[in-house]
């Protein structure tokens, strides 16, 4: 039984807490695919540069494409008991859980080990889909006040940034510095490390590291589930547009022709592209460019905790100021950054000291698109007040476009890699990987940012038009309660 509800039109501070913890394990297995992932397949399972991209291509493509199935799925699913969201949640989990333990799992033998990461990756993002196009749709049915949405988003992007510190923390610490190589390696002779010189024994050590800290992060799993489905209660739809649900085709017509949704959506996707071009190559980065071998999950997990702390900022400066602004002061600020990494002299308390500027942007960039959703999905509402059953279209579609764009340029950045001369399992790596590595982690983000921001200043829904829907949907939603509050009358 949920023990927890929502009391009128206002969500209890345990309300929005449970609510914002059924969001970390999104962003704590999203952490640790996204910063150890490619340095797992490429120096743990070696894989081949190539083969390696293949694997993150393919399977952020199929994650692409399962947002949107999922999401129309979704909206055609039926109320029940514990609500329209809750059931995809809770019967993904477990095979989420399961299909995630085995991506980190090393199988003891060498022909077929592509199939393996390519199966479970993929069937992990299915899972993963199923549970998280729902949990977000799940922002329209928590409370129809948007000041209260915008709160339970705030509590939301905090967790899930302290998911990603918690993702980033398990699988930094326990399998960081677990390589045998020299911790210094500048001015040594390039070809006398570029093979391996970790032993078998140091080989099971690093395996079995990874198994410990998937272990750990698969039982938080489960437990951030649990506590949002005894945390939440999903609100009950209105009668009056029961029933009337999109077909595939209809929903997809009149997602992708709302103007605001279309370049909310486009300006957010190169900005999401550039922190995933950082998020993906960044351990590389540090490993190989600027040689913090055994201080990169130290650094990684900075980012995360600065940008934890940081979220609380980013909800006032939005709330004072306008979504928009906060979305030009929260990208253009990792810029400097970006650039000044790649341009000082490698020093460990550089390092430090812009990882935690970097981490500010990073909670921008993960508060704001989500702050931003709900009031396009209103503005929807208000131009079509007879469709039902969108809300999830919208979140999936969002997500589908972030993704596929993902899968594209991690494949890419993969196969430069390869071009550059990346060597599988070396200590060192040749001059021209750790050009391509700034590359990747400055020039092609900054460029993306300042393309993304280009987009979002035509964005139209500003503070007064976000506020005007709202008191057009509360005119709305008034209506309903009276004309449901009469019919029953009549049945009495």
């Amino acid at each position: 039984m949920q023990t927890l509800t929502v009391r009128g039109k206002r969500l209890t501070f345990w309300n929005k807490l449970c609510y914002a913890i059924g969001g970390a394990p999104y962003q704590i297995t999203g952490s640790a695919l996204g910063f150890f992932l490619q340095i797992f397949l490429l120096d743990v399972a070696q894989l081949d540069p190539f083969y390696a991209s293949i694997i993150l291509f393919v399977g952020r493509a199929w994650d692409a494409i399962t947002d949107p199935t999922v999401g129309f799925l979704v909206s055609r699913s039926r109320s029940t008991r514990i609500g329209r969201m809750m059931p995809w949640i809770l019967c993904s989990a477990p095979f989420a859980v399961a299909t995630y333990f085995l991506i980190w799992f090393v199988p003891p033998f060498e022909q077929g080990k592509v199939v393996w990461y390519l199966v479970f990756y993929c069937l992990f993002q299915s899972m993963q889909t199923c549970f998280h196009v729902p949990y977000s749709a799940l922002t329209m049915f928590i409370s129809t006040d948007q000041t209260e949405r915008d709160s339970a988003t705030a509590y939301r992007m905090t967790i899930e940034v302290l998911g990603t510190v918690l993702g980033t923390a398990i699988q930094g610490q326990i399998v960081g510095g677990t390589n045998d190589c020299p911790a210094d390696l500048e001015g040594r002779n390039v070809s006398k490390f570029t093979v391996s010189t970790v032993s078998l024994d140091e080989s099971v050590r690093i395996k079995q590291a990874y198994m410990i800290s998937t272990g750990v992060i698969c039982i938080i799993y489960l437990l951030c589930t649990l506590v949002l489905f005894l945390g939440v209660k999903e609100r009950k739809e209105s009668k009056r547009y029961r029933g009337q649900l999109l077909t595939f085709r209809r929903g997809l017509y009149m997602v992708m022709s709302h103007e605001p949704y279309i370049k909310l959506v486009i300006g957010f996707l190169f900005t999401s592209l550039a922190f995933m071009l950082l998020e993906g190559n960044f351990a590389l980065f540090l490993t190989y460019t600027l040689g913090h071998r055994k201080d990169y999950q130290n650094i990684l997990l900075v980012i995360m905790l600065s940008g934890t702390l940081t979220i609380p900022l980013w909800q006032w400066f939005l709330t004072r100021f306008g979504k928009k602004k906060a979305v030009y002061f929260g990208m253009t600020w990792a810029v400097p950054f970006m650039i000044l990494i790649v341009s000082i002299k490698s020093k460990l308390i550089i390092s430090y000291l812009v990882s935690v500027a970097a981490g500010v942007s990073v909670a921008a960039a993960f508060l704001l698109p989500w702050s931003m959703l709900p009031d396009v999905v209103d503005d929807f509402k208000v131009k079509n007040p007879g469709v039902h059953g969108h809300e999830a279209l919208f979140y999936s579609f969002f997500v589908f476009f972030v993704k596929f764009a993902s899968g594209v340029s991690l494949g890419i950045s993969t196969l430069s890699l390869k071009f550059a001369g990346y060597e599988t399992g070396a200590c060192l790596q040749p001059e021209a990987v750790s050009l391509t590595l700034k590359t990747l982690v400055s020039l092609v983000p900054v460029v993306l940012i300042f393309i993304g921001l280009l987009i979002l200043k035509t964005y139209p829904i500003d503070e007064k038009r976000r506020q005007d829907n709202q008191k057009l949907l509360q005119e709305m939603l008034d209506s309903d309660t009276d004309s449901e509050s009469s019919a029953l009358g009549s049945n009495v």
